[in-house]
């Protein structure tokens, strides 16, 4: 919720820039996606910001970052003013870290963190095309291309042959309807990540269903509405 363009939000010269605006609904998404799949409070968190739109202040996109963060962890209703509070009160630490060169896309963001037990977790997006349509293209270290929708689900496992179908099966029997659905391999380790955007949020149990049936190591439901 909230105003897509802060008042209290101080940039430089006061005014945020065309390019940068929007980057803000997309990174707060970002946000949002971070925490679900993290689980957890991070305890550091780094925004980065690759590409063109670096030639501007995006403070504004760090601020964006940590309001979807904190909006599904805290009561209250997170606003740009009182998120960086929250990070410090948890002790999260935060940086903006930002690079002109953007190897595979016009503009990128990046929210990475470091969790409790010293793993990381990451999620990138960028806008594509003329229309700036928000797509997801990285999920902890999986490529995925996927748009961020209302609904989404992520389940990470051991690549084996099947598991795909039987997801699939699952949401089918459950009456979840799949509008997207990306399945990325970790070359290196045999795990898979399947990515999927559904046009309803996806019940607990019918969650639970699909970690029992494919044995997964993770599985979380994100909700953007």
């Amino acid at each position: 919720g909230g105003e897509l363009v802060p008042d209290a939000v101080n940039v430089q010269g006061g005014v945020i820039a065309e390019d940068v605006r929007p980057g803000i609904p997309l990174t707060e998404k970002l946000g949002r996606i971070f925490t679900a799949l993290a689980g957890e409070v991070a305890q550091s968190i780094d925004v980065e910001v690759r590409g063109e739109i670096t030639e501007y202040d995006v403070k504004v996109l760090e601020l964006a970052a940590l309001k979807g963060v904190f909006a599904d962890i805290v009561e209250d209703q997170v606003s740009y003013v009182n998120a960086p509070l929250l990070a410090a009160e948890r002790g999260t630490a935060v940086r903006l870290v930002t690079d002109p060169e953007s190897p595979d896309h016009r503009n990128l963001i990046t929210i990475r963190g470091t969790l409790a037990d010293g793993s990381q977790s990451s999620v990138s997006g960028t806008l594509i095309g003329i229309n700036r349509r928000e797509r997801l293209v990285e999920l902890d270290g999986f490529l995925v291309d996927l748009e961020p929708t209302d609904h989404l689900a992520f389940f990470r496992y051991e690549d084996r042959p099947g598991m795909v179908g039987t997801v699939g099966q699952i949401l089918g029997e459950a009456g979840v309807n799949i509008a997207g659905m990306q399945v990325s391999r970790d070359a290196k380790g045999g795990k898979a990540l399947v990515a999927l955007s559904v046009d309803s949020a996806v019940p607990a149990d019918v969650l639970e269903a699909i970690r029992t049936s494919i044995n997964a190591e993770s599985v979380r439901g994100v909700d953007l509405t």
